[in-house]
């Protein structure tokens, strides 16, 4: 294995890229190669077998191997995408010319890629590479502690085509699958913009009774908006809908679950919103913009409606919970 070229790479050596990268190169079939711009964190792997930004206190794989090097990548047969969503396609531009054309792109994060144009959707325009995707209730810190964990793997094709069912199989990860590639994208935006709802109303109340009654109409125009964008409502079922909205949503490791609370307690502002990674404010701008174009949010799409007003204009927060209450489901 000690002179094998790696067949698979993740670009990205953060936290769920290093822990999917452990799992599957705990297997000891091959080894998997991270790619990362931060020499220290490549260095920390490859000496000491740490990712000392991100896991210090973890041994890792000596299978998993660390590089900034792109032409290491030349050989890879499938590469997960492991990147703020928001630099995916820019990055990979840089370096396309190490990127074979064959490789199967697999991409984890969860964002628009430009505009209303899912990541997956970019990819296609943009690389001739086939393209799928895995989404699902995935905190890193769980993966690489080896506590069961499920993905979708979305793909546009009949069948996925792909060895990553085989290269998960016998580890921690549970897979299972749609042939809905625009709706497991959709949902793993949607997800964050319902989870500052639910952080909002646990910030102002301590109840259980109104966070399921929110938490069931927040999963109703979920369905709704997923719907519009062109998604199947079956997917809602899978790893990558329930399981990850509520994951988001009702955990205080959640990100924009945290910029819920802080909402709800009066503490959002402009340096809190530039300090945190706003993926739900960015998506519920996206999402009403969208939709304003053929028909008023308000009317169909209450609680996206309220968030943006309360992203972008002065908005007593009191009222947030009454106001979405108020609103006839249509």
């Amino acid at each position: 294995m000690e002179n094998q070229p790696e067949k698979i790479a993740i670009i990205g050596a953060g936290t769920i890229g290093t822990a999917l990268g452990n799992i599957l190169a705990s297997k000891g079939q091959e080894p998997v190669l991270l790619h990362s711009v931060e020499t220290n964190v490549v260095e920390s792997i490859n000496r000491d077998h740490i990712n000392a930004k991100y896991f210090p206190t973890l041994m890792l794989h000596q299978g998993l191997r660390a590089t900034t090097d792109n032409s290491r990548l030349e050989h890879c047969d499938t590469i997960f995408l492991a990147i703020p969503s928001v630099v995916v396609i820019g990055y990979l531009k840089t370096i396309s010319g190490h990127l074979p054309v064959a490789a199967r792109f697999v991409n984890l994060a969860k964002g628009f890629g430009s505009g209303s144009k899912t990541i997956t959707e970019c990819l296609k325009e943009e690389f001739p590479n086939p393209v799928c995707t895995m989404k699902g209730p995935s905190f890193a810190g769980e993966i690489i502690n080896r506590m069961p964990t499920g993905f979708t793997l979305g793909f546009g094709d009949s069948e996925p085509g792909t060895r990553i069912p085989e290269m998960f199989a016998g580890t921690n990860i549970h897979l299972d699958f749609s042939t809905d590639l625009r709706g497991v994208e959709i949902l793993s935006i949607l997800k964050n913009i319902y989870a500052v709802v639910l952080g909002i109303v646990d910030a102002q109340f301590n109840s259980p009774n109104l966070r399921f009654l929110v938490l069931t109409k927040a999963f109703r125009e979920m369905r709704r908006v997923l719907k519009w964008f062109g998604g199947r409502e079956e997917t809602l079922f899978n790893y990558c809908g329930y399981g990850d909205f509520t994951l988001t949503a009702l955990n205080d490791l959640s990100r924009n679950r945290t910029l819920g609370l802080l909402i709800g307690k009066g503490f959002f502002t402009e340096h809190v919103s530039h300090e945190l990674v706003l993926e739900g404010k960015t998506a519920a701008n996206v999402f009403y913009q969208e939709i304003s174009k053929t028909m008023p949010v308000e009317e169909h799409f209450p609680i996206i409606a309220e968030l943006y007003q309360i992203f972008n204009s002065k908005y007593d927060i009191a009222l947030f919970v009454n106001r979405i209450l108020g609103f006839r489901e249509i």
